[in-house]
């Protein structure tokens, strides 16, 4: 029988490269964003073994109807791509209590009920699955994005957690940690990619698809003993001492 997954934020980045990858292992996919366009895109891309749910995942309804269409339409969820994200760039003494509610919603409440849901209704039921998370680098400081960092590590300690908890359900949950990643999404910073490239110990971005890949692996049967990890995927930065923001895709 075909595997089904959900991947949020789907239609650009590392999320549009996961869908692929993961239509290319096999997966049926449900592919969720705010944007309507760049999910059809994907669509065309995938074909009929793709659905498009277009909404913001902050709210719990529209969380609850991602969850339904995938039941709907195709019977099953083996696996949850935790990847849609955000934050701005602001030093902590000027982030606004709604600024830090809407980074914390969006990077933590968010997947949080999401996955919460999901193992409710089809994991733990049918005793396996699938969550990967895509979060900050967890072990480095990074100038500002004190919010989103904060949200983030949290999710990996949530990862953590549930993967004792719910380790006899046959789910495995991990996250990834990605560095700077060559997508659209980096260019609303600021930052001399050229610069911070050279920064890097292997001298480049990373590619989205490198980092599909190693989500793909994760749900896949060859990646189901690893469970409670966070997985750090940069070039080597994590062993820079410096500045530069961990992640920016």
């Amino acid at each position: 029988m075909t595997r089904a997954a959900i991947v949020t934020g789907g239609g650009t980045g590392i999320g549009r490269a996961t869908a692929l990858a993961l239509h290319r292992d096999g997966f049926s996919v449900v592919i969720a964003g705010r944007r309507l366009e760049p999910l059809e895109a994907v669509r065309e891309q995938i074909g009929e073994t793709c659905v498009i749910h277009q909404g913001d995942i902050r709210r719990p309804e529209v969380a609850d109807a991602l969850i339904g269409a995938a039941l709907e339409r195709f019977g099953r969820i083996d696996a949850l791509v935790n990847n849609a994200g955000g934050q701005f760039v602001a030093p902590a003494e000027d982030i606004t209590p709604n600024g830090w509610e809407a980074v914390r919603r969006l990077n933590l409440d968010a997947p949080w009920y999401l996955t919460q849901q999901v193992a409710k209704r089809w994991m733990i039921p049918n005793r396996g699955g699938r969550v990967v998370s895509v979060v900050l680098c967890p072990t480095r400081g990074i100038p500002f994005m004190a919010h989103s960092s904060a949200a983030r590590a949290g999710m990996s300690a949530l990862t953590n957690t549930l993967s004792v908890e719910w380790g006899k359900h046959n789910i495995a949950l991990t996250c990834v940690a990605p560095g700077w990643i060559d997508t659209e999404g980096i260019q609303q910073y600021d930052a001399d990619l050229e610069q911070v490239a050279a920064g890097i110990p292997m001298l480049r971005l990373g590619r989205p698809e490198e980092v599909a890949d190693l989500i793909a692996f994760l749900v896949s049967e060859r990646g189901g003993y690893i469970t409670g990890q966070t997985i750090v995927i940069d070039g080597g930065m994590e062993n820079v001492i410096g500045s530069t923001p961990a992640r920016i895709d």
